[in-house]
């Protein structure tokens, strides 16, 4: 197995195809989910700002076969040195992410991909620049691949930093409708029951889907609208307030749809919108991204509607899962998702300097740690 790092999006779209392949169907994996990410986050006059650079290597096996890829890029000129973190991280918060991996040669990939990481860089190799940390966010505390590449890296001598991150929530569908009711409580079974027959059934209420790319832009409209004036009657700025994310839905959207990954449904009461979902498709899940509602609506309970239509809808499609990424609001479990841990991971090679920036910071987090505690033991006391 040889690995090469590649730094360019021109070098790595005729893998395009092998990259799809090894993503095993999630589609913050995809070529298109990231790839998008890379051209609104890290190129161009933004990449000249931060100094991002691709920094993806690739694992060939001895038939020049792509069997291995970790999509990552780096950053320099920060107080932390030079970091490696995946694409698709920060405020996109892109679940799921790893190393992809052809599932039978998982072993052999990893300890090559953490010795590859581990030595090192010739002196006359300018592609092969040091790195400082490996920053890894939005990943599976069960994902194997993960697991076996920090085992080798911390075998090899680099120091691993792990820590518990925001849950994941998923629903594991049964086969019919009547089943999942029959998952419910009582009260809740109730409560969805009632608002089916008095706004579902009546016809007050009515679930339209993007099918065609001409009525994307429609849709966009009122995914923006109700996702930006719910989050500031919460206080929040709101994800479109960044020019950088609005920039990037509007490139990715297009794109998805054609590959069938999108699902972009929005709810009309009365004939006006008051709920919208944007969802993601692939290997059976339905994973929900973003939504809004009309908060000026709250009493017909928009987020309840547009969740249960969107439930009914997964199970009837054939969809295993219903995946509500991460984030432990209320009303994830009262659907009766359950937690899927997940992990922040950081990675310090055993240089002298990355080791002192490391201590740095684990010496802050620490003080950090320790004032959260006694602001909640105060809280819990009542003082």
């Amino acid at each position: 197995m040889q690995v090469f790092c590649l730094r360019d999006l021109d070098e790595l779209a005729p893998y395009a195809d092998d990259w799809d392949r090894l993503s095993a169907g999630v589609p913050f994996r995809s070529w298109t989910w990231l790839s998008a990410w890379w051209r609104n986050y890290g190129g161009g006059h933004f990449e000249q700002q931060t100094r991002r650079r691709l920094f993806v290597p690739c694992v060939f096996d001895d038939t020049d076969a792509l069997v291995a890829l970790a999509p990552w890029y780096l950053e320099a000129g920060g107080p932390q040195g030079r970091v490696v973190r995946p694409l698709g991280s920060g405020e996109v918060c892109s679940d799921y992410l790893t190393v992809l991996c052809q599932p039978a040669m998982q072993c052999q990939v990893t300890q090559t991909l953490a010795d590859y990481l581990t030595e090192n860089p010739p002196a006359d190799d300018p592609s092969r620049q040091p790195w400082d940390l490996l920053q890894l966010s939005g990943i599976d505390a069960q994902d194997r691949v993960i697991d076996q590449l920090l085992r080798h890296l911390a075998a090899d001598g680099n120091t691993v930093h792990r820590r518990p991150g925001p849950n994941c929530w998923r629903i594991d569908l049964p086969p019919t409708w009547d089943d999942y009711l029959a998952m419910l409580s009582k009260g809740h079974r109730k409560q969805l029951r009632r608002l089916e027959r008095r706004l579902l059934a009546t016809g007050r209420a009515v679930l339209h889907e993007v099918q065609r790319l001409d009525q994307l832009p429609h849709a966009v409209e009122i995914l923006v609208d109700l996702h930006q004036r719910r989050r500031h009657a919460q206080g929040q700025r709101g994800c479109f307030a960044s020019p950088r994310f609005a920039a990037f839905c509007q490139e990715v959207l297009p794109d998805l749809l054609r590959n069938g990954q999108l699902r972009l449904d929005w709810l009309e009461l009365d004939g006006r919108p008051v709920a919208i979902e944007y969802k993601l498709a692939g290997g059976g899940v339905l994973y929900a991204y973003q939504g809004g509602v009309e908060p000026d609506a709250m009493e017909h309970e928009p987020g309840k509607l547009i969740a249960m239509a969107n439930l009914r809808q997964a199970i009837e499609g054939g969809y295993r899962a219903f995946d509500f990424l991460r984030g432990d609001e209320f009303y994830k479990p009262h659907f009766r998702a359950k937690p899927r841990p997940s992990l922040a991971v950081r990675v310090v090679p055993s240089r002298a300097s990355a080791q002192l920036r490391h201590n740095v910071w684990l010496a802050g987090d620490n003080v950090k740690q320790w004032v959260r505690s006694g602001l909640k033991r105060v809280a819990a006391r009542g003082d």
